[in-house]
């Protein structure tokens, strides 16, 4: 995924160390504003903290690409950055097409099994949530996991074993663990799941970023859409085909979500090796 300049100085404590470094400044700047602004709530100071720490992940990921991973083309090699717009824009609609994939087929199954009922009223508000969610949440968690950890790993393990450890992690780092015992297996699968079709999808685009960028924030803005405003999910609803989450269900941890993911790595098998 790019050439490198220089040899790599990469090194598991400073892989361990990068990001809950720069988390751990983000959390101490916006301590103050409990004081400044007594009228904000603490998620909204831990909003402006997680503001913080994805600027100074963005600052500082050229320097440590420079350094650690010897190489002077960081944008490039992270695949943010191409010669032109054109590929950029492909790939970023090649992955809006995969997640309304997996979410179209879920949707109309769950019209048509009267288990939710259309309503097709989103408001302005929450159409600005739902792209804030696809670009912020696409953008910032694939730059960290598709972009910066899965190339330390392929450095530190190389790359087959790099491909399985970023899904792993990213899967880890995502609260599964505040549900009950099948439904947190569960989503816990499916965020591997996730992990894999999304670093797929970026190694099909010719390392560019954009496609997981697309799929991934499709995903969580297209599922926030649905939600607020496009559809009226049944209490009734089935948590195996819905998702785990109970009020606020995942569907990538139901059936018919771990079906699509699977579909997609079936595809995508010709990029394993």
């Amino acid at each position: 995924m790019g050439s490198q300049d220089a040899a790599p100085r990469v090194h598991w404590w400073g892989t361990l160390l990068y990001v809950p470094l720069l988390y751990g400044l983000g959390w101490l700047t916006s301590r103050p504003l409990l004081l400044l602004a007594p009228g904000w709530r603490a998620d909204q100071v831990d909003l402006a903290g997680l503001a913080v720490s994805l600027l100074l992940l963005l600052l500082s990921l050229p320097l440590r690409l420079r350094r650690v991973w010897g190489d002077g083309h960081p944008w490039q090699r992270l695949g943010v950055a191409a010669m032109g717009w054109t590929p950029l824009a492909g790939a970023l609609l090649r992955g809006l097409l995969k997640a309304l994939l997996l979410l179209a087929p879920l949707t109309l199954l769950l019209l048509a099994s009267g288990q939710a009922r259309w309503l097709g009223d989103l408001s302005g508000g929450a159409l600005a949530n739902a792209i804030a969610l696809l670009l912020g949440v696409g953008f910032a968690e694939e730059l960290l996991f598709r972009g910066w950890l899965w190339g330390e790993l392929e450095l530190l393990v190389g790359r087959r074993r790099a491909l399985l450890a970023q899904a792993g992690i990213f899967a880890l780092l995502h609260p599964w663990y505040r549900l009950p015992g099948l439904s947190a297996l569960a989503l816990l699968g499916g965020l591997t799941l996730l992990g894999l079709v999304l670093a797929l999808q970026r190694r099909a685009d010719g390392g560019l970023l954009w496609g997981a960028i697309g799929m991934h924030g499709g995903l969580v803005g297209g599922w926030f859409a649905l939600q607020n405003g496009l559809i009226e999910l049944s209490p009734a609803a089935p948590a195996w085909l819905l998702g785990p989450g109970g009020a606020n269900p995942n569907p990538i941890g139901g059936l018919f979500g771990m079906l699509g993911l699977l579909t997609l790595l079936w595809v995508r098998r010709r990029y394993r090796d």
